[in-house]
Order: C-alpha cells, then sequence, then structure tokens
C-alpha cells in the first residue's frame, strides 16, 4: 500500500498507508490528524486543510486550479510549494510523498 508522510505542526513526522482513491486529505483526516480541520469537506472552498508539499514531488502533482490558488491567497503561511490536501489526488505515483500541516490562519 503507498505511504503518505505527515509532519505535523509540532514537527513530528508519522508514516500512513494511504488506500485508493483517497485525496491527501482524505488520508491524513482518516489517520488522526485532527490539526488539519479539513472544514468544507474537500469542495476546495476553505483552505483549513492547507499544506506544504516535499518540493521533490511538485512535477507529479495536478497543476493547481483557480479556485485553489486564490484560497491559498488568503494564507499567511502560503508558500511557492503550498497545496490544499484536497485537491490531490493519492495515487500510486505519490508514494513516499511528504507533506507538514501548514499553520492555522
Amino acid at each position: 500500500m503507498p505511504k503518505l508522510i505527515v509532519v505535523n505542526r509540532d514537527g513530528e513526522e508519522s508514516t500512513v498507508d494511504v488506500g485508493e482513491g483517497l485525496t491527501v486529505m482524505e488520508a491524513i483526516r482518516d489517520n488522526g490528524f485532527d490539526e488539519l480541520l479539513a472544514l468544507c469537506g474537500g469542495c476546495c472552498s476553505c483552505a483549513t486543510c492547507h499544506v506544504h508539499v516535499d518540493p521533490a514531488f511538485a512535477d507529479k502533482l495536478p497543476e493547481i486550479s483557480e479556485d485553489e490558488d486564490d484560497l491559498l491567497e488568503s494564507s499567511d503561511h502560503r508558500a511557492e510549494n503550498s497545496r490544499l490536501s484536497c485537491q490531490v489526488p493519492f495515487t500510486p505515483e505519490l508514494d513516499g510523498l511528504k507533506v507538514t500541516i501548514a499553520p492555522e490562519d
């Protein structure tokens, strides 16, 4: 099963198994990371699932949509590698992806 590495806001790193068909947000939420709020449930309307993605995986991610880009613009913690985890389908090509949960806005 593909693995996702999650770094929480305290800097603690955990590795989780990701089931087929899940987004990065669902994998994080389903594995008990309560600090990733994901209030809209994956509808790309709140930016509470903001993560910083390991730059080594940047070219393996889908293009950022205009809506996602607009939501990330509202964050004080946006970085070049920022993404909304609800907008990143976890595919086998992302096995070993490392994401850091962004600070809360």
